[in-house]
């Protein structure tokens, strides 16, 4: 098995990391504390072609790989993990639907804005009722001639308030349960029918903006159909597959500013005499963080790997899923610890990072739903 990057890899990371430290790390802490949305970061990730890293150039996108989209997640959500999750949604959850289901048409017009960085999309699976459960969800679409009508609300979408499209999973026949589910292509901005709720106020990740879409006879051409009619179940499924992966790479970037931070303070800062580093305890607390590290890196890019490969992934990508996040969640714990009472201050980075962790064990599926997605694979062997 081969664990050396492609130098186009490597390139990427390195553009990523230098883009991260330069422009993204130094307003981390403003855009947290005011829960701005970075409108211009977000405009030059897409000039850096890291809004489609995986997207064939042709629709706007870098025509590179899920590894070096890894790579690239990281850097980001390392600097800061509400710019990374709107990278990550756009990527994972718009632009890799798009070009798996989409037709010419919706590629064209839909996707190669999206992929470029000039349109922002979102992922609107989630609704009041139906969360880790989307078969039981009450959004209607209708079809009425040749147009598509929609009833119903999306909660906790992210990017919805700055998004310009958004893929919504809505119910042609209720009798069908989860086979009669079709997804939508809708325009959220200035759309007759369509209401984007205010941004929530977060506990983290407060970069990225998130809200509910409400939608009351929204009309949309039946050409704004993802996929086939019945056929919704199956795009969301798949696209949490995939976008799983960028979960897991975001609690990567999380957890790896948490343990630069921690390495950095505990040789700096002194009891009894000497850098706390050099302690057993904190030596032996910062080698299970890198251990830990380490290993949630192995299980994502093996899960990218295996995508870009194009095997199945499923039961990888919620592994990497499901470790990356708890690995992550643990790990801001520990820097907290590490730094004893000035972790718990909000001039320590690491305050930051451990309120981003959390999210990623609940969002693009809990870590409940992860092992049952795992345990489902296992007992089908």
């Amino acid at each position: 098995m081969n664990f050396d990057c492609t130098e186009d890899q490597l390139a990427v990371q390195r553009m990523a990391r230098e883009f991260a430290d330069e422009q993204v790390a130094p307003r981390a802490k403003e855009l947290d504390e005011k829960a701005e949305f970075p409108a211009d970061l977000v405009a030059k990730l897409g000039e850096l072609g890291l809004m489609g890293v995986a997207i064939p150039p042709e629709y706007g996108g870098s025509g590179m790989d899920y590894v070096t989209y890894v790579l690239a997640m990281e850097e980001i959500s390392r600097a800061c993990a509400g710019t990374g999750v709107i990278m990550s949604v756009n990527n994972s959850l718009v632009c890799d639907p798009l070009l798996k289901y989409g037709t010419d048409r919706q590629k064209r017009e839909i996707l190669t804005p999206l992929a470029s960085g000039r349109q922002l999309g979102c992922f609107g699976l989630t609704e009041p009722g139906a969360g880790s459960d989307p078969a039981a969800m009450r959004t209607t679409v209708r079809q009425v001639g040749d147009e598509l009508v929609l009833n119903g609300e999306k909660i906790f979408i992210t990017n919805a308030p700055n998004a310009d499209w958004a893929i919504i999973f809505a119910t042609e026949d209720k009798e069908k349960k989860h086979k009669g589910i079709s997804a939508v292509l809708l325009p959220l901005k200035n759309h007759p029918g369509v209401t984007v709720g205010p941004k929530e106020i977060k506990m983290g990740i407060r970069a990225s903006h998130s809200s509910s879409i409400s939608m009351e006879d929204a009309r949309v051409p039946v050409a704004n159909r993802l996929g086939e009619r019945g056929q919704g179940f199956k795009v969301a499924m798949t696209t949490l597959d995939a976008g799983r992966i960028g979960i897991a790479a975001q609690a990567l970037g999380i957890a790896a500013a948490a343990f630069r931070e921690s390495v950095a303070y505990a040789k700096e800062r002194q009891t009894f005499g000497k850098p706390i580093a050099e302690h057993q305890a904190i030596a032996f607390l910062l080698a299970d963080m890198a251990t830990e590290l380490d290993a949630a890196r192995l299980l994502t890019l093996r899960a990218a790997w295996l995508k870009d490969h194009g095997r199945p992934f499923s039961r990888e990508s919620a592994t990497a899923k499901v470790y990356a996040a708890e690995m992550c969640m643990k790990l801001t714990t520990k820097a907290i610890q590490v730094h004893g009472g000035y972790g718990y201050l909000k001039e320590y980075p690491v305050e930051r990072h451990f309120r981003d962790a959390k999210i990623t064990e609940i969002y693009e599926g809990t870590s409940e739903i992860q092992r049952l997605v795992i345990a489902n694979h296992l007992l089908k062997a």
